[in-house]
């Protein structure tokens, strides 16, 4: 699947900040069909860091919602300020 079908946007809000600080993890908007697999594998190789965990929810709106905790040795602040959140 098209990484870029599977990570729509990443969210910018105050929970996406404060997971981003806190927890290492970074928040998205995904496609709804793509799986947890789908976007651990979207994710690894649009931004070349190791996913630990991948946490999915779909909101009252009928949107998928992905947390996505990366590695240690990855920083989350540094991958957002590469697609332009921080």
């Amino acid at each position: 699947m098209d990484p870029h079908k599977v990570i729509l946007y990443p969210l910018m809000g105050e929970k996406a900040t404060l997971l981003r600080e806190k927890e290492n993890k970074l928040s998205f908007i995904a496609g709804r069909k793509s799986s947890k697999a789908d976007v651990k594998a979207a994710v690894e190789s649009l931004y070349n860091v190791k996913v630990t965990k991948v946490s999915s929810m779909v909101t009252t709106d009928g949107q998928k919602k992905v947390h996505v905790r990366l590695d240690p040795k990855f920083s989350a602040e540094e991958i957002a300020s590469q697609f332009g959140v921080v």
